[in-house]
């Protein structure tokens, strides 16, 4: 498994992910069951900084709702701030 000082542009992939959980208010499990992994490895994503398989990553940036483009494109979201980048992060968890 790869770690994220190994992958420029994941550095809050973790992060990114227990905030979007926690806005939707799904709890570890809930979130690794509808994934298809186990709980703890969602934590190691989280608290170890480990990057998951493309599979797994693929899963939680669509039900987590995250910007594919901060992963993968990371020179588009540099040329934001990143306050600018976490409130339109924010904004695209709440509801209409």
């Amino acid at each position: 498994m790869a770690k994220v000082e190994d992958c420029p542009g994941f550095e809050t992939f973790g992060a990114d992910v227990k905030v979007a959980r926690k806005a939707k208010r799904l709890a570890r499990k809930t979130l690794a069951e509808m994934v298809g992994i186990e709980w703890r490895y969602l934590a190691n994503i989280k608290d170890q900084g480990a990057i998951p398989s493309l599979p797994v990553m693929i899963q939680l940036i669509k039900i987590c709702g995250l910007p594919v483009e901060r992963y993968f494109n990371p020179e588009i979201m540099r040329e934001e701030s990143e306050q600018r980048q976490r409130v339109s992060h924010k904004l695209k968890l709440c509801p209409e």
